[in-house]
């Protein structure tokens, strides 16, 4: 069988609410998820033996092989599946690690796609969908990799039809563990921030069609619930914002997930190439991308 290849985008929160935190200790969250261009790329080829090799700029970052969600998913879907066959894994990986924008997830979402593939399974396939969902929370948007609305602890996805938006990507190349920001935001174990009344007043997303500029009056409305906590222990997520709002043709600027990676919207590509490639020259040991978010 030829080698078969899968991208995997980075996943961007344009919001998240944090509406409280359940008695066994999980986040219930409202998000709207959007991905962009830029990704890491994963490799399928048959053998006999479950590996992975990563490769790329950042595979150093990526820490013990057994603890790779790649890994772990396939395991999980070989739980499932009886006779799945698995293979090599090799990982390009391009994307800033511990940084809000899902990459592990991405990562395992596209093991899964891939050795769904390679077993002629469908990727709605129950089986496919537990695997992902015991992987990690961000795992599930991260399979289909459309822009959506993500609630619960991720379970829950309502596709949106979000128009393309030109973006730029910031990550200050500082880790934030997704668990420490959580921490830090200091919900007790059954404590709701979402009461009946904001339940009763839930947001109504813009329908098919709708223009950019509406999505970006719906998405100024909303804010990320984590930033506070986020720049509490990575400061400099303050200073990326500020040079993200200081660019010229910003529509929203805003924290992606957990941090540290910031993004932000612009009214056309040109904007968003100008912006980016003067974030660089002021900040050289910044990640930072220029694309669009869909």
């Amino acid at each position: 069988m030829p080698a078969l290849i899968e991208d995997a985008c980075a996943k961007v929160n344009l919001t998240l609410r944090v509406v409280g935190r359940r008695v066994d200790g999980y986040h219930d969250l409202e998000s709207v998820v959007a991905f962009a261009d830029c990704a890491d790329r994963l490799t399928l080829e048959s053998g006999s033996a479950l590996t992975l090799a990563a490769s790329g700029p950042r595979a150093q970052e990526c820490g013990e092989t057994a603890d790779n969600l790649v890994i772990k998913a396939a395991r999980l879907l070989g739980e499932r599946v009886a006779g799945l066959k698995l293979g090599e894994f090799t990982l390009d990986k391009q994307l800033p690690v511990a940084a809000g924008i899902g990459g592990g997830s991405a990562d395992a979402a596209a093991a899964l796609r891939l050795l769904a593939r390679s077993n002629e399974l469908a990727i709605d396939d129950a089986r496919v969908i537990e695997a992902a969902r015991l992987t990690g929370a961000d795992v599930p948007v991260c399979l289909s990799s459309r822009a959506c609305v993500m609630t619960g602890v991720g379970e829950t996805l309502l596709p949106l039809d979000l128009p393309k938006m030109p973006c730029v990507l910031v990550n200050p190349r500082v880790p934030v563990a997704t668990s420490e920001v959580f921490t830090a935001l200091g919900l007790r174990h059954g404590e709701m921030l979402v009461g009946a009344t904001d339940v009763i007043r839930a947001v109504a997303w813009p329908e098919a069609g709708a223009s950019f500029d509406d999505w970006i009056a719906m998405l100024t409305e909303g804010s990320n619930d984590l930033e506070a906590p986020a720049m509490r222990i990575q400061p400099v997520i303050d200073e990326v914002l500020s040079a993200l709002r200081g660019t010229p043709g910003v529509r929203l600027a805003r924290m992606s997930g957990s941090g540290a990676t910031c993004f932000a919207i612009f009214d056309d590509g040109e904007a968003a190439r100008y912006a980016a490639q003067s974030l660089q020259l002021d900040h050289p040991l910044w990640w930072v991308h220029a694309g669009t978010l869909g």
